[in-house]
C-alpha cells in the first residue's frame, strides 16, 4: 500500500514545490559551506509556506523565506524577511528574490 505524499490530503496547506525547494536548498547549502548557517526548519500553513534559516538551532531564525499565494497579484508570492521583521526582498520570481543573499555571501578577505 502506497502512502499519500505529505499534505496531499489537505489541499488548503501552502507548500513549496520541488523546484522552489531545490532553489532554496541551493542557497542554503552555499551558506552552510561558508559556515554561516547551520540549521533550518519548514512550516506549511494554510496561508503560507515558510523556510526558516538558523545560525544555531536554539535561536530565532536569521531569515524567513515565505511563499504567500494570497499576495500573488499584489506585492509578489515570495519574500525574504530578516530576523527583525524587515522585508529584504519581495517578488513574483523566487530566483530573483533569493538573489538578496548573493551580497551577503561576499566577504572581504584580509
Amino acid at each position: 500500500m502506497n502512502a499519500a505524499p505529505p499534505f496531499a490530503t489537505d489541499p488548503d496547506r501552502v507548500v513549496f514545490d520541488r523546484t522552489e525547494l531545490g532553489s532554496i536548498l541551493t542557497v542554503y547549502g552555499r551558506f552552510v559551506a561558508a559556515g554561516e548557517w547551520r540549521d533550518y526548519a519548514m512550516s506549511f500553513l494554510r496561508d503560507a509556506a515558510v523556510f526558516c534559516v538558523f545560525r544555531h538551532a536554539a535561536e530565532h531564525p536569521l531569515y524567513r523565506i515565505e511563499k504567500r499565494p494570497k499576495l500573488r497579484n499584489a506585492q509578489g508570492l515570495y519574500a525574504v524577511i530578516a530576523m527583525d521583521g524587515r522585508i529584504l526582498k519581495r517578488g513574483h520570481d523566487l530566483a530573483q528574490v533569493l538573489k538578496v543573499f548573493d551580497k551577503k555571501l561576499i566577504r572581504a578577505i584580509d
